[in-house]
């Protein structure tokens, strides 16, 4: 583990916090507060939550000790004092809402779990490739499982399907499951390696597990006990068992990785994120959500895309959007050879193979990435906003100085040091600063950052940067000061934005008694709250942004910001299907990745529902006090796998 993470301690000022700590509330978005409360906040000494102040506190402190040490450790100048003023900076912007870590960072960064469970946690998204199946079939499952119980979101591609023959495995013999990550882990590679090795059979024993119910101290939540694992390991066992003698193609490749995200929902995450990557000609591949069956048991646990390639007929794929099939589109080539568009050709990231699950970063097999958001519409200049990036960058930079428990990772974020600086509140940018200007901005802004990053790299002795930039959908993070996610546009004028708590939060009464209305789901033991929202008037809505000004918006952040990618979900209208095909052939050379959903679809527990203005005058009318969310016992939930809503299944 990182000696880094831990020993050589920075402190903020006391003067300077006492600033914050008794002075004004954050300028909370309308369900700022609430959202992070019941996320963020870990359980301090007395049984009580941290307040916002104490997490910021926790998560600036946490980046500067990691540099500190980082610094010792290598004989590299620090100053306390240089740090002291821009750690200040750090804490003010985050107050502010100037800039955010991502959820998991304000969860874990300056914490002691960090050093237990490892510098993972930090990072939003992983990629790991099936391409070198022969050498190892079991490693990149226990990759996706490893991760995914850190709540790293992770795409997978097939491309080593059919390379590997499914075999008989060998005698039964026990096998005594531990209680912890790796235990789990492990006994998947035990199960596969029986079926691709010929290697004996494990008769799973899992007394070890400690019991549901029980607390989970980490990452937050309880244990779900042995259950999920053995239904996985059944599960899997069914899945070879269909291949014994032929060769594991890309649907027994899908079905593994998706029953293990379910396995890890179910093991006390409630949600899980994965993206497939297949063939653009795998025609089976993109169907796999036909079956309904299949769907509503595990295929549900991945978004699927297919590696485009320019000049493709994208005929078939684009119409299974009528289908809800949620298929995406990974131009891979696009990837490898440009960072920003406005650069022209650079196959710096040739090494690309594929992307995390909301498609806005390129990724290497094994790598990971942390990406943190700025919000452009809340900075009245660049130069301010500059001010902001600079501080951003310094929080992504620092968490790719930490190494993983997995060296194949630690080697490749050495290599790279890849980082995703993103804008969230794009499309209301466009209404406060206009189109042209916010593009001049993160135009100007992009020039700026590399500067800063040949500056940082040269000082930290680290390589530069391959790629810095990024738009990812945003999700929880966003919502903290009320921002669009994203370059999405906003869901409506007026609507119900809908969060979900467990049945047991100690939230639940505080809402219910300021007047929030509430939907219990018993299948998911959650109480769904319902919070009235009404947008800032002239920021764009769905209703008046159509397919072709959706594309376009992405494509000039592809020229302008992004030197990884921009995930975009395109809303695509009943009378735009048709031109859907023709749409995708226009924009393959000026897009790394896109997804596409129909407007009106068929998905059920929408968190967001459109309501008129006099319903929403109604809601609002309910609402009696603000609660007292300071003074609650226990612990924050956590960030589960992706921080968005829209590659969060």
């Amino acid at each position: 583990m990182n000696s880094h993470l831990a020993s050589r301690t920075f402190t903020l000022d006391k003067q300077f916090l006492t600033r914050f700590q008794f002075g004004p509330e954050p300028a909370w978005g309308p369900i700022g507060e609430v959202v992070a409360m019941r996320t963020f906040p870990r359980e301090k000494d007395d049984g009580s939550r941290e307040s916002w102040f104490e997490v910021v506190q926790r998560v600036v402190e946490g980046t500067f000790s990691i540099q500190k040490n980082w610094c010792a450790e290598r004989a590299v100048d620090f100053s306390e004092e240089k740090t002291q003023r821009t750690a200040q900076k750090m804490f003010e912007a985050m107050w502010s809402f100037s800039f955010l870590p991502p959820g998991r960072g304000l969860f874990i960064m300056g914490t002691e779990h960090l050093v237990r469970v490892g510098a993972s946690a930090l990072n939003n998204c992983a990629f790991v490739s099936t391409q070198d199946f022969r050498d190892d079939v079991a490693k990149p499952f226990c990759f996706m499982m490893d991760m995914s119980m850190l709540t790293v979101g992770v795409g997978f591609d097939t491309r080593g399907a059919g390379s590997v023959t499914i075999g008989e495995p060998g005698a039964t013999t026990p096998y005594i499951v531990e209680d912890s990550r790796d235990g789990w882990v492990l006994s998947l590679r035990a199960l596969i390696e029986a079926y691709s090795q010929g290697k004996s059979l494990p008769r799973f024993d899992y007394s070890k597990i400690r019991p549901a119910g029980s607390r989970l101290s980490g990452l937050g939540g309880t244990s779900s006990g042995y259950a999920p694992l053995e239904d996985l390991h059944t599960s899997v066992q069914a899945v070879l068992k269909t291949y014994i003698d032929l060769p594991l193609d890309s649907i027994g490749i899908v079905d593994i990785m998706n029953l293990i995200g379910r396995c890890v929902v179910a093991g006390n995450v409630r949600r899980t994120a994965q993206i497939a990557l297949g063939d653009h000609q795998d025609t089976p591949f993109m169907t796999l959500k036909r079956d309904k069956e299949a769907l509503s048991h595990h295929r549900w646990a991945s978004n699927n895309s297919i590696i485009a390639h320019p000049g493709m007929d994208y005929t078939f794929p684009a119409s299974l959007a009528k289908e809800n099939c949620d298929l995406g589109f990974f131009w891979v080539e696009n990837a490898q050879n440009y960072g920003r568009l406005k650069d022209g050709i650079n196959p710096i990231d040739h090494r690309v193979m594929g992307v995390n699950p909301c498609g806005e970063q390129s990724l290497e097999s094994y790598e990971l990435c942390c990406l943190v958001e700025t919000f452009p519409s809340r900075h009245a200049s660049l130069a301010q906003y500059m001010n902001t990036l600079k501080l951003a960058y310094i929080y992504a930079k620092t968490v790719s100085l930490l190494d993983t428990h997995w060296d194949e990772t630690s080697r490749v974020i050495q290599r790279n040091h890849r980082i995703g600086l993103s804008q969230s509140g794009i499309t209301r940018s466009f209404a406060v600063h206009g189109m042209r200007r916010t593009l001049d901005w993160s135009d100007r802004a992009y020039t700026f950052l590399k500067g800063l990053d040949a500056q940082y790299s040269t000082w930290w002795k680290v390589p530069q940067s391959v790629k810095m930039t990024t738009v990812k959908p945003s999700g929880t993070v966003s919502l903290l000061p009320g921002e669009p996610p994203g370059i999405h546009p906003v869901f409506s004028e007026y609507y119900i934005r809908r969060v979900e708590f467990g049945e047991n939060d100690p939230m639940l009464e505080r809402l219910e008694q300021q007047g929030y209305r509430m939907e219990h789901i018993p299948s998911k033991r959650v109480y769904s709250v319902c919070f009235p929202v009404r947008e800032q008037c002239g920021t764009p809505t769905y209703a008046n942004t159509n397919m072709w000004m959706q594309l376009e918006h992405a494509a000039q952040y592809q020229y302008y910001w992004s030197d990884n990618q921009v995930s975009c979900t395109i809303n695509v209208r009943p009378e735009e299907m048709d031109d859907l095909p023709k749409a995708l052939s226009l924009y393959e050379t000026r897009l790394k990745s896109i997804s596409v959903l129909p407007v009106k679809h068929d998905y059920e527990g929408a968190v967001y529902e459109e309501i008129t203005e006099a319903r929403y005058l109604e809601l609002h009318k309910e609402l009696k006090r603000r609660p007292n969310l300071g003074t609650l016992q226990g612990e924050g939930v956590g960030v589960d796998f992706c921080d968005s809503d829209s590659c969060l299944i």
